[in-house]
């Protein structure tokens, strides 16, 4: 039987962009936007998850980082069933604020692409960001 995943991801904000992984799910045709992040290990709190993830995928250290909220999420990707529950993070970064707005960087571990995206194309709708939840926790985040 599949096993829910508890996960710890970031939303890095600078200039009006968030830094966030592009991605394809072939299945349904969809391109998308995931926030930066991963796996909470047993004994490992979230916090802490967040910022070995940060450093494991971009090398970047974490500064500040403060829980926005955590959503529940029953999805398919690539066919395949999934279920998580996603923490997720206000977060900066001394290294990701130097990075330039033209910049793509990519995750150290996989190689998948990663760059700075208007914010206005994730509230628009223009971009699909996950996991799902995120997008209101980024727009309530920059509206303050």
């Amino acid at each position: 039987m599949p096993a829910i995943r508890n996960i710890a991801v970031g939303l890095p904000i600078k200039d009006g962009h968030l830094l966030a992984l592009s991605g394809t799910d072939h299945t349904r045709g969809l391109d998308f936007l995931r926030a930066i992040g991963g796996g909470i290990e047993f004994g490992e709190r979230a916090d802490d998850a967040l910022r070995r993830e940060f450093m494991e995928e971009l090398g970047v250290e974490l500064q500040e980082v403060e829980l926005l909220g955590v959503r529940e999420n029953i999805f398919t990707y690539e066919g395949e069933p999934g279920h998580e529950f996603a923490h997720i993070y206000a977060v900066s970064s001394v290294e990701l604020d130097a990075v330039p707005l033209d910049a793509e960087l990519h995750v150290l571990d996989e190689g998948s692409p990663v760059r700075w995206v208007p914010i206005s194309e994730i509230r628009d709708g223009e971009r699909v960001l996950f996991p799902d939840g995120a997008t209101e926790l980024l727009i309530g985040l920059v509206a303050h």
